[in-house]
């Protein structure tokens, strides 16, 4: 039997956000995945990757965070990206609203989620593990974001990062109050650097001349993904 999917439309953050769901082959309950885009919004790329889990075995729902927009112009985008970067409440409610959606699917086991995100998706999977959500995995791409104090003890599984050596958003400095966030919590933490690798670099389709400091890198793309499918493979294995 093939991979389904379809459009679900659910309520967060004031807006109609319009995410994609696939489900695998079969009949049973699976474990289920998260994957959150990076700021200029949900598109093909990430309802690619959600296919692509669900043809592992997983129910897998590529979220929106932008109400269903794409933002080509890079002053707009970060004019509604930082201000909701800055305000955890927000990507935790955005984060939320995902959880109920896979949650309220019969193929998903809700004792089986993992949260995995490029960008702003990925801050929004580490916002869901520092509110204390019972996820069995967190996976990161270019998301070296941190938390309020204290609050990265209340995650509660092992969390993967991955990030280019050259990207200039998520700087070296970034990365160790990053590590130093993750190690002082006692969370169960990797960090994967990518050697010249820019910010985006999983992306084959940003536009490095409209969105400055990125750039597609298809050999660690490659590796990025295999890696976030080994994380899932650990720690969420697809059991018939």
């Amino acid at each position: 039997m093939p991979v389904t999917t379809r459009t679900v439309e659910y309520p967060a953050d004031g807006l109609t956000m319009i995410g994609h769901l696939a489900l695998p082959a079969g009949a049973g309950p699976r474990p289920a995945v998260l994957i959150g885009p990076e700021g200029p919004g949900l598109n093909d790329f990430q309802r690619r990757r959600a296919d692509a889990l669900a043809e592992l075995g997983y129910v897998a729902l590529a979220f929106d965070t932008n109400g269903g927009r794409w933002f080509s112009d890079p002053d707009e985008m970060l004019a509604y990206v930082m201000p909701l970067l800055a305000d955890p409440g927000r990507m935790r409610e955005i984060g939320h609203a995902a959880l109920d959606v896979v949650r309220a699917e019969p193929r998903a086991d809700p004792a089986r989620i993992a949260a995995i995100g490029y960008g702003t998706g990925g801050a929004i999977a580490l916002e869901l593990g520092r509110d204390g959500v019972d996820l069995r995995a967190i996976g990161t791409v270019n998301a070296l974001t941190t938390g309020q104090p204290g609050e990265a003890a209340r995650i509660r599984c092992p969390v993967w990062a991955g990030v280019g050596s050259e990207d200039p958003i998520m700087p070296p400095a970034q990365r160790e109050a990053f590590t130093a966030e993750m190690q002082a919590a006692g969370v169960d933490w990797r960090l994967v650097v990518y050697g010249g690798a820019l910010h985006a670099f999983h992306h084959p389709t940003v536009d490095h001349t409209v969105f400055p400091g990125v750039g597609h890198h298809p050999r660690h793309a490659q590796r990025a993904w295999h890696d976030i499918v080994g994380l899932l493979a650990e720690c969420l294995p697809v059991t018939e």
